[in-house]
């Protein structure tokens, strides 16, 4: 054998006492480092409100159109634009000079009708006497009776007259029919208005109560339905409604749900839905563009887990659970939504499981881990 025959196979030699002994001392690292750890939370029944957020827009509570119900000339704008006004008070002035002379007219008339109808029962009076004494005939009584009914029904058409013409001058008058916030003036003094129609003034809207109208597909509205009916505990009683502004904050006063329409829309497959929400800043202004976070069921006995906790794979739904032995074994489930960063479990968890939530890179069905349970708080503070 040559010298550089023997220095390759001294070289070899070497080599494998070398990878030997590193294989050894890794097999010996890791029987000491033991079982893997994992991080586990204990599922637990809990309470749990279902939240869904859904887009919405605000609508007054009350919406008035102010408008000329005489026709006449704006003689005078009584309020500032973008104001709160009350109900009763004084917006417009029309010119009342026509209409105080057409109620003059129908107090004229009225008077007439009086004194005519004063002549007639005098009249019918005096026949009266003369027919208990048979100095007329019964023909003449009757005439002057129909005469007398005659003037009551004119002296109650003259009193008609009057009334109406007193509410038209009334109406000269342009009062707010509710209270609220009243926008921009449509009309200028001197503008003629109330011409062969009731022209629209200004527009007052009920601002320290809203309306905030939302959408929710059929199909969700008929599971929960179904799900309260299948179980009593998902009653909700009174619905809270929060609403979310714009820039994503929330806003100070919560809502209630009042109603959902009967009806589906064939173009959408959605129902209306709306909601009353206090405003006394004035801070949610019709049209809006707002998102609506309600609450559409209680589950009182619910299992939750992270997210992070579930595994899809062709097979479907499961979890990772750790035994008391700390065997790893899988567990089919089934879930039934998400709510925030946890999905409600509708069947294959019965409580008491340590469902593993970190560390499962680290095992596999069969393996021995160590689990160390993962405080409540937590675990729901996972992320996604």
């Amino acid at each position: 054998m040559t010298l550089r025959h023997r220095l390759l196979s001294a070289t070899l030699v070497s080599t494998l006492v070398l990878l030997s002994g590193c294989d050894e001392s890794d097999s010996k690292d890791a029987a000491a480092a033991g079982p893997a750890e994992v991080l586990v939370e204990v599922v637990k029944p809990e309470r749990v409100v279902v939240k869904t957020e859904l887009p919405g827009r605000v609508q007054a509570l009350r919406t008035a159109e102010v408008r000329a119900r005489v026709e006449g000339i704006i003689q005078q704008r009584l309020f500032k634009e973008g104001s709160e006004v009350a109900a009763e008070d004084l917006l417009f002035q029309i010119d009342p000079a026509t209409l105080q002379a057409d109620l003059d007219a129908a107090k004229a008339t009225q008077a007439r009708a009086e004194a005519d109808l004063a002549i007639a029962r005098i009249k019918q009076e005096r026949i009266k006497n003369l027919l208990a004494r048979k100095a007329v005939s019964q023909q003449e009584y009757d005439e002057a009776l129909a005469s007398a009914k005659q003037a009551e029904a004119q002296v109650a058409a003259a009193r008609a007259s009057v009334m109406r013409a007193q509410i038209d001058l009334d109406y000269a008058s342009v009062r707010a029919p509710i209270s609220g916030r009243i926008g921009r003036a449509l009309v200028t003094e001197g503008a003629l208005v109330g011409k062969n129609e009731a022209t629209h003034l200004a527009t007052i809207e009920q601002l320290d109560t809203v309306y905030v109208n939302f959408t929710q597909s059929a199909t969700e509205i008929l599971k929960y339905q179904r799900k309260r009916m299948q179980d009593q505990s998902a009653e909700l009683d009174a619905p809270d409604v929060l609403v979310l502004l714009e820039d994503g904050t929330p806003y100070d006063h919560h809502g209630k749900l009042l109603f959902s329409e009967m009806t589906v829309d064939p173009g959408t497959g959605e129902v209306l839905l709306r909601a009353e929400v206090p405003n006394p800043d004035r801070l949610l202004l019709p049209g809006m563009f707002v998102r609506v976070d309600v609450e559409q069921a209680v589950y009182q006995q619910a299992f939750t887990i992270s997210q992070r906790a579930l595994i899809r794979d062709a097979k479907g739904e499961m979890v990772m659970t750790v035994l008391p032995d700390g065997k790893v074994v899988p567990l089919p489930v089934k879930t039934e939504r998400a709510h925030g960063n946890r999905w409600i479990i509708s069947s294959g968890l019965s409580g008491g499981e340590q469902v593993i939530v970190e560390g499962l890179q680290k095992v596999r069905p069969g393996a021995i881990a160590k689990a160390v349970e993962i405080a409540p708080t937590a675990a729901a503070a996972q992320p996604q």
